[in-house]
């Protein structure tokens, strides 16, 4: 039996809503798209034809993708009584020992994950290093080049 996918509630609603943008809009878009290139006559040598069967096996792909996941997800409830250890859904503050910056991130699913919006995974070297700690705790993280780096603060947003 396969480990359930861990999401915080944000999360399933962002894929619900990627799901439903997917099949009502998206996907009658390429069926258009496919009718117009038909009508255009020999298919073997329709570029655009190419390019629609292309971009419905993408969206096809990511549908039964998120299907996937949501139909095996476990929501993990974030709530207030989660903030005095790190887990799922908790943004931390942290400060790098070795240059003595601060930044926060909120730990997230894999699916989830947007380092580039402040959201890493829990399976991230930096996320299992921060997973179960709490305020005060220096945890050495373990990635091509090992850094430490001490929790300051633990919130739910």
């Amino acid at each position: 039996m396969a480990e359930k996918q861990k999401l915080t509630r944000a999360g399933y609603k962002k894929l619900e809503d990627e799901i439903t943008y997917l099949v009502n809009e998206v996907r009658e878009e390429v069926k258009r798209q496919l009718a117009e290139a038909r009508a255009q006559g020999d298919l073997s040598e329709n570029a655009d034809y190419e390019a629609a069967r292309q971009k419905q096996a993408e969206v096809e792909s990511r549908i039964k993708e998120i299907e996937l996941i949501l139909a095996d997800a476990e929501i993990i409830e974030e709530s207030k009584a989660n903030t005095k250890k790190v887990g799922l859904g908790s943004t931390v503050t942290i400060r790098f020992l070795d240059n003595n910056k601060e930044q926060s991130f909120m730990i997230v699913a894999t699916v989830e994950s947007n380092p580039f919006s402040g959201k890493i995974s829990n399976s991230c070297p930096l996320g299992k290093a921060l997973v179960g700690k709490t305020v005060g705790d220096v945890v050495e993280v373990k990635a091509a080049k090992n850094y430490k780096v001490e929790i300051r603060k633990i919130e739910i947003k």
